[in-house]
């Protein structure tokens, strides 16, 4: 995987699966991960690294995939229609509904045993930018084949929000997996994972006690329109056309001129507007254990045109702490958009399943404050960049709201 005569303290334990921290450390090290400017240690997760846009931005006319026949940026040339410096002092305006194909800093140098798996932030879903990672003559979003040595490109397309980027900006990250065996890409299954749920906590209730009650092919997450109380705020809508958010700009936008907030609805059910963006949070809290990280499925195909949680991935340590018993679980923050039909959607609903896979090592960092993680024991939170809100008095008038419109 990297250069175990340089690093024997840290290949002894490494095996099969999801590569820890400290093994991506390694590779940063050893050039197998290079930039300009370097990687910095704050871009590494316990099980990921943040992977930076690069010096400029070029506006296409259409998502596509290179292909083996092609390189990247001659297909780019064939359908660009400008192109955006990202340097400059201000920061550069990436317009709802446009698709933009942005070089990284990070190159890679990978051994023949390990792959990439890409996902976007959590930051990037809760803010409805799609973010897709595309290798050099690539035939797959998300994939970094083994043995992969080249540029890295990600397509972003901002689907609400007009945002503001800047070179340095992390909307993706990428986790790597090492081994050979031809299920290594696959979660654990069924008993396997009861067994690692009695081992560890997986799923907490609404009082906090473990519960086994979802463990199967994964943890069914349901969605929560009760909240705790009768006067919560369950879920937020996006509004049309606001002004451009800054990325940069951390607790500094008024969350009601972005979101429309839903109280708990008296008919224990909501009906997701057709095209609409939702941010709704799960029922039952999650943990993943160091030894696992975890990532969010649709429940199923025959759900129709329903898309839950855009950035799918949970790093060891989300809703578990550092060590075992210092957390128990976080809700899953859902990010939901109905297609081509309103969806009627009611309490404690099926929308997602969590699936959990093996750590190649335990991770010398756990997710959370200590490495400046943002959702760690969060509720229904919205993005980063929005002020952090008054739970009571902004549920409270939104109930009046609600009233008073009734």
């Amino acid at each position: 995987m990297f250069d175990r005569a340089l690093y024997p303290e840290i290949c002894e334990d490494i095996g099969d699966g999801i590569l820890p921290s400290q093994a991506i450390k390694a590779m940063v090290a050893t050039g197998q991960v290079s930039a300009t400017p370097d990687v910095s240690d704050s871009q590494i997760q316990p099980a990921s690294i943040d992977l930076r846009l690069g010096r400029e931005a070029y506006r296409v006319q259409a998502s596509f995939l290179p292909g083996h026949e092609t390189t990247l940026l001659t297909k780019v040339h064939e359908l660009l229609d400008g192109t955006i410096d990202l340097t400059a002092q201000t920061p550069a305006l990436l317009e709802p509904g446009v698709v933009y194909i942005i070089p990284l800093l990070e190159r890679l140098r990978l051994p023949g045993d390990v792959q990439g798996i890409a996902n976007p932030k959590s930051t990037t879903g809760r803010l409805d930018i799609f973010t897709r990672l595309i290798t050099e003559h690539g035939d797959q979003f998300d994939r970094v084949p083994k043995g992969y040595r080249g540029l890295l490109y990600a397509e972003v397309s901002s689907r609400t929000f007009p945002v503001r980027v800047r070179s340095g900006m992390a909307l993706n990250q990428l986790r790597f997996v090492g081994g050979n065996a031809t299920n290594i890409l696959d979660p654990i299954r069924d008993g396997d994972l009861k067994a690692l749920s009695v081992r560890e906590p997986l799923v907490y209730d609404a009082e906090g006690h473990p519960t086994s009650n979802r463990v199967g092919d994964g943890i069914q997450l349901t969605v929560d329109l009760e909240g705790e109380n009768a006067t919560d705020i369950v879920a937020y809508k996006a509004k049309e056309n606001p002004r451009a958010i800054e990325l940069d700009r951390i607790g500094h936008y008024d969350v009601a001129d972005y979101w429309d907030a839903i109280p708990r609805p008296r008919s224990g059910n909501i009906i997701l507007a057709k095209g609409g963006f939702y941010l709704l949070a799960s029922k039952a809290k999650v943990s993943v254990p160091l030894s696992h990280a975890a990532e969010m499925v649709a429940h199923e195909s025959s759900m129709g045109e329903f898309r839950v949680h855009y950035a799918g991935f949970f790093d060891p340590g989300f809703g578990y702490g550092a060590r075992k018993g210092d957390i128990p679980g976080t809700k899953a923050v859902l990010e939901v958009r109905a297609y081509e039909v309103p969806i009627l959607l009611e309490d404690d609903d099926v929308v997602g399943r969590l699936h959990y896979y093996p750590m190649a090592a335990v991770p010398n960092v756990a997710y959370g404050p200590s490495i400046g993680s943002s959702y760690q024991q969060q509720g229904l939170a919205l993005s980063k960049q929005f002020k952090r809100r008054d739970a009571r008095r902004e549920s409270a008038a939104t109930m009046n709201q609600a009233l008073a419109t009734a």
